[in-house]
């Protein structure tokens, strides 16, 4: 809990902390990075460039703040930002060391950005607020690891490319066996991993890949698709490298799977709801359900550009035909006249079919799923109900505070 003495001022100064978050993310990066360039291999260079990463830290942080004075999300809606963050965090290799510099970095940027405005006391009080969320993060952090057996300083186990399969348009699989000889891990369906891709230039960029196919003893699956730059922004580093350079037989540094996009237990009718390549998580889950539950009530959601950039199709329809209970559904935004089975536009939210009991997965681009959720809870679905992955860095920003009279 924040202490007394900070408490009112972190209330008193969250507005201007959340009307600056932008100033304070960009210095707050800029600087670290500058100082510390062997840092660039761990952010997005990609997410660096169009400004997306920057201001999900600072965001996080603030939104915490929030919490802490009442202000923001409960303690469950928190928590589940919270084990986002860390399983993220432990997919990059993440350790407790890192947050002391980040923590200098962070603080440095708010006294840069509001200047004079930042007393001691203030700064005592962003300190602490900072700490608290850090170590909230490192205590859970060190629980991910332990149960995932992974050694803090050697977080990759390389793999070998088996097969790479053409999935759709700009949209490929991989299929990955361990260079040891081992098994591959388990993981529950929805976990993602980290591919630390070690590029022609010297670098390594990280990037996660939803598991898109139920767990295997020997192999795992990642469904890569290219990502194409639109206004101005570049192309995808690493879906690039993958696509054009990565050949069967090559070898991948990947992460243990992390992720809370996952399965719950119990028999619930499902609602697995997707956009492009964010089918990825859902065909795993779809995959594992028709294995393990096939009577099991499971409704599958689509939507896509077309019919050539529908990733994965084929297969959901199968595992779905293993079921006692499949219905699909597909939006494609261009009309298709040769595809009998598809809608044309966007999802419809209101054409869903529903259950009072199910237990819904989103995963797809940030606008999508705040359409599809939006239309959920008019229908009457509680947030609870509701589980999401976010593309890229999720951003926190803190909704503006009242000024105090």
């Amino acid at each position: 809990m924040l202490s007394a003495s900070s408490a009112p001022i972190i209330e008193e100064t969250l507005p201007v902390v959340g009307e600056h978050l932008g100033d304070i993310s960009g210095v707050f990066y800029d600087t670290m990075l500058g100082e510390n360039p062997d840092l660039l291999n761990l952010f997005s260079r990609s997410a660096q460039a169009t400004g997306e990463q920057k201001s999900a830290l600072a965001g996080a942080v603030a939104a915490f703040a929030r919490h802490l004075v009442g202000l923001g999300p409960d303690g469950p809606a928190f928590d589940r930002v919270v084990e986002r963050v860390a399983q993220r965090h432990c997919a990059l290799g993440i350790r407790p060391e890192q947050y002391t510099m980040v923590g200098k970095y962070l603080l440095r940027a708010v006294g840069t950005v509001l200047g004079d405005a930042v007393t001691p006391a203030v700064a005592a009080a962003w300190d602490e607020v900072y700490w608290l969320f850090a170590t909230r993060l490192i205590g859970r952090e060190a629980r991910l690891y332990a149960q995932a057996g992974v050694d803090g300083p050697a977080p990759w186990r390389e793999y070998v490319v088996a097969s790479k399969i053409t999935e759709a348009d700009d949209t490929m699989s991989f299929i990955l066996t361990p260079q040891d000889g081992g098994p591959a891990p388990d993981f529950v369906p929805g976990q993602y991993v980290t591919v630390a891709a070690d590029l022609p230039d010297g670098t390594r960029q990280l990037r996660q890949y939803s598991l898109s196919q139920a767990a295997a003893v020997g192999m795992l699956r990642i469904t890569v698709r290219r990502v194409r730059g639109n206004g101005g922004a570049p192309d995808g580093l690493v879906s690039g490298f993958l696509h054009d350079q990565v050949d069967l037989g090559d070898r991948l540094l990947l992460s243990h799977p992390y992720g809370d996009l996952t399965l719950r237990a119990g028999a619930s009718p499902l609602l697995l709801v997707s956009a492009g390549v964010g089918i990825t998580p859902m065909a795993a889950i779809l995959d594992h359900v028709s294995r393990t539950q096939p009577t099991r009530d499971v409704t599958a959601v689509h939507a896509d550009r077309n019919v050539a950039r529908h990733a994965l199709r084929a297969e959901m329809s199968a595992n779905g035909s293993r079921l006692r209970s499949f219905r699909s559904l597909t939006w494609y935004e261009q009309n298709v006249p040769d595809v009998s089975d598809a809608l044309t536009g966007f999802v419809d939210t209101d054409a869903i079919p529903l259950t009072d009991d199910a237990d819904v997965y989103l995963c797809g681009p940030v606008p999508f799923m705040q359409m599809v959720r939006a239309g959920l809870h008019r229908r009457g679905v509680p947030d609870e109900r509701i589980r999401y992955e976010v593309f890229g860095s999720e951003q926190w920003r803190p909704a503006p505070v009242p000024v105090p009279a």
